[in-house]
């Protein structure tokens, strides 16, 4: 068995939430999540990273590269977007990779859901590479 390498280049527990790259990622998080309740969709595309490898799970959908997503996004219909986010954890790893994850509840719904969203920074700025949504079966 290999040992895992050890290098400057990982982050260590120092680097986690490093309180400037918080802040970018928190405001970032808050700029999709503007653009996902006002069906935003140009902000929304433009915040997924345009390549082959993004993929996004959804409730009803398995997306697999940026074109799916985009094509998802422009079909989906703009009513019932509306919705509160009743919990978020936002961690960043080193300078350029982060994770957030929120519960959410849909306006006038009765169960309640879950987003988890990865994001690496480009040369173009914060993109998700990766992301999941899903409704929880019971009420809140």
């Amino acid at each position: 068995m290999q040992a895992w390498p050890t290098s400057n280049r990982y982050p260590s527990d120092m680097d986690i939430n490093l309180p400037s790259v918080l802040q970018e990622v928190q405001a970032i998080s808050d700029r999709y999540e503007q653009a996902l309740v006002n069906n935003d969709v140009a902000v929304l595309d433009a915040l997924f990273w345009d390549s082959p490898h993004t993929l996004r799970y959804g409730v009803g959908e398995n997306l697999y590269g940026y074109a799916d997503i985009q094509a998802f996004r422009a079909a989906r219909p703009a009513a019932g977007l509306a919705r509160t986010v009743l919990r978020s954890c936002i961690t960043t790893y080193g300078q350029d990779f982060a994770t957030v994850n929120l519960e959410f509840q849909r306006t006038g719904a009765q169960h309640s859901g879950r987003q988890s969203q990865t994001w690496m920074r480009t040369a173009a700025g914060w993109k998700v590479v990766s992301a999941h949504v899903s409704l929880l079966a019971g009420p809140v």
